[in-house]
Parts: C-alpha cells; sequence; structure tokens
C-alpha cells in the first residue's frame, strides 16, 4: 500500500486530496447552538485511516464518518452532522479517562493498524501542463494509497455519464497494480497521454507507513508552509504509540522531517494554530509519556518547549487577541493563558464542557471578561462571568438570578439562553445586548421540550422547537429583534440522531445571503424541500431542472414534483458533502438530492444553482465532493467511490461546463479534497 499527499503550489486556490479517513463526532446537549459547538473551541483538521485486517484479494474495505458545519459552512455524505465536534476541538469528545478515545470511537480495527502494512506515505508536487486561464497555475495535494492486492474483476462506472469515460479508471485491475499489463492496459495509457493532466513528482514520507492517523495544518494566505503531523494510534492500547512532525515550505513539493527539533522520542498528540496568526503553531504532547507543550512562532521551524501540569482537552482562542487562550482539562478544570500558552492560570473548577465563551466587544464591558457554566450538583449549574487574570468570588458576576439547568448557557452574537426547568416543563429566558433575562414568549398552547438555537443573524433568533407531540420533527420559530417574542415560520422540519445521540435538524442556513434557508419538511409522510428568502415569512418548493445531463427533457411540474436535497452538512474538512456555500461565493450552491414527488436516498444526482436557488442543473447523476476557488469562478470536483480513481473535474463558468483532468497515471483512493485556506485567494 501507498499513502502520499499531492500538492501544486500555484493556482486559483491550492487543493489537498486525501486519503485518509475523518472521524468526528458529537454530543447532546440540552439547548445547542452555533457558539456552543466545540468548532469554535479550536482544534486542527483530523485524518483517521482504517486499516481492515480482513482486506484481501477480492478487494478492500473502508469506513467514512464526518460530521457538523463550522464558520465556513462545509458539507458532506454519510453520517454527517451539524455539529463539529472532536478534530475541531470538542470538550464533549471526552470528559473523563475514556475520552482519551479522541475521534477513534467508532474506528476500532479489525486487527491491530499496520500489522500487515506494505505501504510508504509519499507526498507529491503537483501541477498542471493545460491551464485553462493565462496566468493562473494550478495547486493540488493529495494523500494517497496505492494497495499492493487488488481485485481483477472490480468495476468503476462512469463519474458522469455526459462526461467521456477514463479508461484507466474502467476496472481496479487498471490500477497499476500488477508487475505485467494487460494490451488494454497499455491501449489507455496511450489515451491518457493527449488528456489534460497534472504531472506529480513524489516524497516520501520515510519511516511512517505504519502511521494511521494525521493532522494537516496550511498556512495559506500566500504562504507555501505546510505542517503535517502523522501518528500510529494503537487501538488496543486507546493511545498513540509514535508521531511524526513534517514541514514543507515549497507547497508540499518536499518535507523536512523535524522530530529531532520536537523531541526525538516525544510523542505529539495535537497541533494547534492560533486563527489570529498563522505564523502561532502549539504541539501537545501525549500526557501519558509528558505533559508538555511546544510552541513555535515562525510556522512551526523553531520550537519551545513548557511543561503543563493539566492535560488539555479542547482550547478557545480569542476571536481577536492571538495570545489570549482558554484551556478545557479533564477534570472540568479551565484555565486561562494570556501568551499563547506559555504560561497558564486556574480560572474556574467545575466548569461544564463546551459552556465557556468569550465576551464580545461592544456588548460585555470589558474583552478579557469569560462567560462560562459552573456545575453545583446533578441537575443544578450556574451561569457567571469571570475576569480573565481574577476570577475570584469578590469578582464573579451572576447575570441570570438563580440556578440553571446544566448544559443549557448558550452566548451567541448579541443574545444569552438559558434553560430552568420547573415541575418537569422547561422554561427558556432569554438576554438580548446583556440585559435582564425574559422568559421567550412562544405561541399560546406551545408546549416545547427541546429548542436549538440556529441563528442570530441581523438581531433576529431562529431557532428550532419540539413540542410535546412531536418525536421526529421540529417547528421552526422567528423572533423580534429582543429575542423575545417568536411567530411560527414552518412546522415539521425534520429531524434525525447522530451517531452520538444528537439531533440534527434538516435545516440548512445558506451561506453569503442574509435570511436565506432550505428546508425538509414532512407532510403527509413525504419529505420535501422548502426555500425562503425571507426568514421564514415565506417558503416555496424547489423547480426542477428543466433538463437531465444528457439533454433531455425533465416533466416535472409543481406541486406535485420538485426538486428535493438532502441537507446535512459536515465538518470534515476534506469532503464538500450533501450540501455546501460560501459567503465568498453568494448565490453559488453545490448540493445531492433527487427529483420527485419527495425526497430519496436513490438515484440521487449532483445540483448546483449560480442564482440563490432559482433555478437549478444537474452537474453529476453520482455523489461527488465539490470545492470552491477563486470566490466560486473555479469549481472543482472528485468522485464520492471506494475504488480509486485518478480524475478530478475543474469548471470555470459556476458549473455549466466540466473538464477533465488527470492528477496522476496510477489510479488511487481519494476520500476528499482540501483547499488552500481563503478561497477568495487565487495564490
Amino acid at each position: 500500500m501507498e499513502r502520499g499527499v499531492f500538492s501544486c503550489p500555484k493556482w486559483h486556490g491550492a487543493l489537498w486530496f486525501l486519503t485518509m479517513l475523518c472521524v468526528l463526532h458529537a454530543a447532546k446537549a440540552e439547548i445547542t447552538c452555533r457558539s456552543c459547538r466545540p468548532g469554535n473551541k479550536w482544534r486542527p483538521r483530523e485524518l483517521l485511516l482504517r486499516f481492515d485486517a480482513s482486506e484481501s484479494a477480492t478487494g478492500s474495505k473502508r469506513e467514512v464518518f464526518g460530521h457538523g458545519p463550522g464558520p465556513g459552512r462545509t458539507g458532506a455524505a454519510g453520517a454527517d452532522s451539524r455539529r463539529l465536534r472532536c478534530a475541531a476541538g470538542s470538550a464533549e469528545c471526552a470528559s473523563a479517562r475514556a475520552e482519551r478515545k479522541r475521534n477513534t470511537r467508532n474506528l476500532r480495527a479489525k486487527g491491530d493498524a499496520g500489522a500487515n502494512d506494505t505501504s510508504e506515505i509519499k507526498v507529491s508536487s503537483v501541477k498542471t501542463s493545460d491551464r485553462r486561464r493565462s496566468g493562473d497555475g494550478a495547486g493540488l495535494t493529495s494523500w494517497h494509497r496505492e494497495r499492493v492486492r487488488r481485485s481483477s474483476d472490480g468495476e468503476v462506472r462512469s463519474a458522469a455519464p455526459a462526461q467521456s469515460k477514463d479508461p484507466g479508471e474502467e476496472s481496479s485491475s487498471a490500477a497499476g497494480r500488477r508487475l505485467t499489463r494487460s494490451g488494454e492496459e497499455r491501449r489507455a495509457a496511450g489515451q491518457r497521454q493527449d488528456e489534460p493532466k497534472l504531472n506529480s513528482s513524489t516524497f516520501a514520507l520515510t519511516g511512517d507507513s505504519s502511521h494511521n492517523q494525521a493532522m494537516v495544518h496550511w498556512s495559506g494566505q500566500n504562504s507555501s508552509v505546510i505542517l503535517m503531523l502523522t501518528k500510529l494510534f494503537d487501538f488496543n492500547l486507546n493511545s498513540v504509540t509514535e508521531s511524526s512532525l513534517w514541514r514543507s515550505t515549497d507547497y508540499g513539493a518536499t518535507y523536512q522531517k523535524l522530530n529531532d527539533k520536537v523531541g526525538a522520542k516525544t510523542i505529539l498528540s495535537y497541533l494547534y494554530v492560533s486563527p489570529n496568526n498563522k505564523r502561532k503553531i502549539m504541539l501537545l504532547t501525549d500526557p501519558e509519556v509528558e505533559s508538555s507543550l511546544l510552541i513555535s512562532s515562525d510556522e512551526g521551524a523553531t520550537y519551545q518547549k513548557y511543561r503543563l501540569n493539566f492535560y488539555i482537552l479542547s482550547l478557545l482562542f480569542h476571536p481577536e487577541q492571538e495570545d489570549w487562550i482558554l484551556a478545557y482539562s479533564h477534570d472540568q478544570k479551565l484555565y486561562s493563558s494570556m501568551e499563547f500558552g506559555r504560561r497558564w492560570q486556574l480560572v474556574h473548577e467545575r466548569v461544564a464542557p463546551n459552556r465557556f465563551y468569550w465576551s464580545k466587544m461592544g456588548l460585555d464591558k470589558e474583552p478579557g471578561l469569560i462567560h462560562l457554566e459552573t456545575s453545583i450538583s446533578e441537575g443544578q449549574a450556574l451561569y457567571v462571568t469571570c475576569k480573565l487574570q481574577n476570577c475570584t468570588d469578590a469578582n464573579k458576576g451572576k447575570p441570570f438570578p438563580g440556578y440553571i439547568d446544566p448544559n443549557s448557557l448558550v452566548v451567541q452574537d448579541e443574545y444569552v439562553f438559558v434553560q430552568v426547568s420547573t415541575a418537569g416543563r422547561p422554561i427558556y429566558y432569554v438576554s438580548a445586548k446583556r440585559d435582564v433575562f425574559t422568559p421567550m414568549k412562544l405561541p399560546k398552547y406551545t408546549l416545547p421540550k427541546d429548542l436549538h438555537v440556529i441563528s442570530t443573524d441581523e438581531n433576529r433568533v431562529v431557532a428550532a422547537v419540539q413540542e410535546w407531540n412531536q418525536n421526529e420533527t421540529y417547528n421552526l420559530y422567528v423572533s423580534d429583534t429582543s429575542g423575545v417574542y417568536y411567530t411560527l415560520a414552518l412546522e415539521n422540519v425534520v429531524s434525525s440522531m447522530g451517531p452520538e445521540g444528537n439531533v440534527m435538524v434538516d435545516l440548512y442556513e445558506v451561506a453569503g445571503i442574509k435570511g436565506m434557508f432550505l428546508a425538509n419538511k414532512k407532510t403527509d409522510n413525504q419529505v420535501k424541500t422548502h426555500i425562503t428568502y425571507n426568514r421564514g415569512r415565506d417558503w416555496r418548493l424547489l423547480q426542477a431542472p428543466s433538463k437531465d445531463l444528457r439533454g433531455n427533457s425533465i416533466h416535472c411540474l409543481l406541486p406535485y414534483c420538485s426538486l428535493h436535497l438532502h441537507l446535512h452538512v459536515s465538518a470534515n474538512p476534506y469532503t464538500s458533502g450533501n450540501i455546501a456555500s460560501r459567503d465568498s461565493a453568494p448565490g453559488i450552491i453545490v448540493t445531492s438530492g433527487s427529483i420527485g414527488a419527495e425526497l430519496t436516498t436513490s438515484n440521487v444526482s449532483v445540483f448546483i444553482t449560480s442564482d440563490a436557488g432559482n433555478t437549478w442543473r444537474q452537474i453529476f447523476d453520482e455523489e461527488y465532493a465539490v470545492l470552491y476557488l477563486d470566490q466560486g469562478g473555479a469549481l472543482v470536483a472528485i468522485r464520492h467511490t471506494p475504488l480509486p480513481i485518478r480524475h478530478l473535474w475543474l469548471s470555470f463558468d459556476e458549473g455549466r461546463q466540466w473538464n477533465k483532468y488527470g492528477f496522476t497515471n496510477t489510479p488511487l483512493f481519494v476520500d476528499g479534497v482540501l483547499g488552500e485556506p481563503g478561497e477568495e485567494t487565487s495564490s
């Protein structure tokens, strides 16, 4: 087996193609929200590769998991969830020693990882030999694996029937695994010479063939530095036993191993980056061996080591001050640092996991204020505010008079929410602009039993409420500016349970256009997708495309037939998943769905709109991951498939026309695509 990374230094923004699996988790809370998700407790992007010991000459078996949206609103297929969890910095992923599992709960291998590994991890630099635009180069990076043993009868169907089929991907036997090649393979190779392609050279990550996890940091923003932390996670010991740190200064063309700079015997477990200064890097050692931090201020070139006397589960960086950090420990203690981790001070004990927030300028009295929920007893908690470096009883604030329910504090934009249960019935309180708390006023006869804060944009609260007579659906409500009075926006929005018992509501807030939502509503046992442009005041069905990929007319008349979309999103940064939109590309939405009387999981295709959902076009009739580059001026599509591929598709006209490019001569297993940070750039 071979694993590697394909990269190219210049394009509309560079890409990574990855064949390691991202596994993220979520957990349930009494009130959920965007800001209380661990996506804001920043942790780097982590990949986990599952080696199946049952793999044989009959083929291979792999599993992919992914969840919830971060601020960038990415999407993903499969077991996807709205909440960004472990790999993004969740304290909920681990509240005790069992929480050492970090993103591996669903990854228990049937055999020891790497036990029969015949692989080599490689990194390949890639550049285009046929550019679509003058002056724009190509930038691609990809983790890849080449399995030594392959099936000779596996078959790959065309990624897009309207496009030309690649002979090199026609069957798994053409993957270049054998020492001899058939006449058909030789003919396929001859045809490849004329196609537009990305030429690559390979750099081996020597000694890491058994590593089954990787964490990647790409500085981006015109920086050529890429850091990669590879690890061997032992599923029997439930811990990391080996690690290697690699650094590239040329967009991934070559890498330098830095183990000697961090300590040859040091086992690194996590890599953190300041969101306000990408040059500042923090490495966390495995606390079972050594509890330390290694800090760099020069994009990982040099490091200084600092001892820790606690075990970090998650970090929360200040939104503006690059050196201010909150750290949550395994024993529910919250620590603060104003020196990027060089010194730490205890803020508070018995802090609820994932229920601590930085103050917001213009609303809170001082920038160093922290909002947090503290546990009093099994059923009681307190909402308190503390000064960053002086959280004494005399300096604590108690904005809410009395106890609140555990895991209910939400601080999001100008609103603060808490829950108090009386006689078994929850009462929800809200404070706007840090004013006094007032009970939320839902319409008469509404009896809520669960509430999710969906959005707090433009001085309005959008909340999904499950009422006493609902089990699998939620009603959508929109507030006035005070956040107190609510009106019904849409009934019976469907929901599902995530892998850890978290609720996922089928409601998607479109990036780049305020007040635009997509929702899946259940009517007469049929699920139909609706769209609104005015924050739920008016909803309508989606008009299906008039033609399919082959140009054949589609006869689909409203309201009996319409376009229906899968709205689950993912925190996996390497897959675009079910649906994706970007603030930098307003009006462009890429999503998977089906055409008919209701939403189905069969006959799923990929659709795109470039006019904010007014009209749609079918672009692929199989699942594809689509990446935005250059403010949507360039789109990259790569096929979701368990079989090896060697092509990607590029569009420079908002998905109207797609051109196929080969990025390798030998088909590779690709699990996702990562763009250079900041899709508005054209580096």
